[in-house]
């Protein structure tokens, strides 16, 4: 029996979204432990896996957009890459526009900027400059807007 099987749909959507929302809750905290770095990286790999039994594409973006995120913030930017470039073969496989389309190239600046390849996070954060500025919610390129902020460059 595989592990599709085991859960329900509604058991596999609940767990993406239960551990995608703690995923946030330790990436937001300030004075992580070293377990709970650990803890970070199981679940949000556990919620992106939960994610491609029952999500679509913008939640599987967004999940190995987390993962990416998760691995900036502790340091990882191999890992940061990994994922940012599947992300971004999810955006070039279904044409992401928008919010997603930019937070898939701050991905990539953000891991770009952690290896030390300035040029190719400079090219994305253009890029992600560029998506946000097609964003029609002012809160949300708000919100994009002060996330590429952070990144150097």
């Amino acid at each position: 029996m595989s592990i599709e099987t085991t859960f329900t749909k509604e058991q596999h959507r609940q767990m993406a979204v239960s551990l995608f929302n703690r995923t946030w809750d330790l990436m937001d905290k300030a004075d992580r432990t070293e377990d709970e770095e650990l803890e970070m990286i199981h679940i949000a790999h556990t919620s992106r896996y939960h994610w491609g039994v029952v999500g679509d594409h913008v939640n599987w973006s967004r999940g190995e957009w987390q993962i990416s995120r998760m691995y900036a913030l502790i340091g990882a930017g191999e890992a940061a890459l990994k994922h940012a470039l599947a992300n971004k073969r999810i955006h070039d496989h279904y044409q992401l526009t928008g919010f997603d389309a930019a937070f898939v190239a701050e991905a990539l600046a953000r891991a770009y900027h952690l290896l030390g390849e300035t040029e190719h996070m400079k090219a994305h954060l253009a890029y992600a400059h560029q998506q946000a500025a097609h964003i029609e919610k002012e809160s949300d390129r708000d919100y994009v807007l002060a996330e590429l902020a952070t990144i150097s460059g």
